[in-house]
């Protein structure tokens, strides 16, 4: 599997997004990196969250980010996923 560069993107707008709380929502300005920007917009075209410009994860945006959070979880744990429960 190869990792895009918009891919890439992808993650790094919904690692913005607090994977405590769904009620905490972002906001990508309009001077913001332009590649962040389309990101932003596929993640809303993708239904994964509330507005083109940011807003709030829709119910699949969360279960995307509790997976990214796993995942980031067993990658930046030094004994690896046995760490994990």
């Amino acid at each position: 599997m190869r990792i895009t560069d918009n891919i890439l993107q992808e993650i790094r707008v919904l690692s913005q997004f607090n994977p405590g709380s769904c009620l905490e929502g972002i906001k990508v300005h309009h001077d913001a990196d332009p590649d962040l920007i389309a990101a932003t917009e596929r993640l809303f075209n993708k239904g994964l969250i509330t507005q083109q410009d940011g807003g709030y994860l829709t119910d699949a945006g969360i279960e995307l980010l509790r997976h990214l959070d796993s995942l980031t979880t067993v990658l930046t744990t030094p004994s690896g996923p046995r760490a994990l429960h």
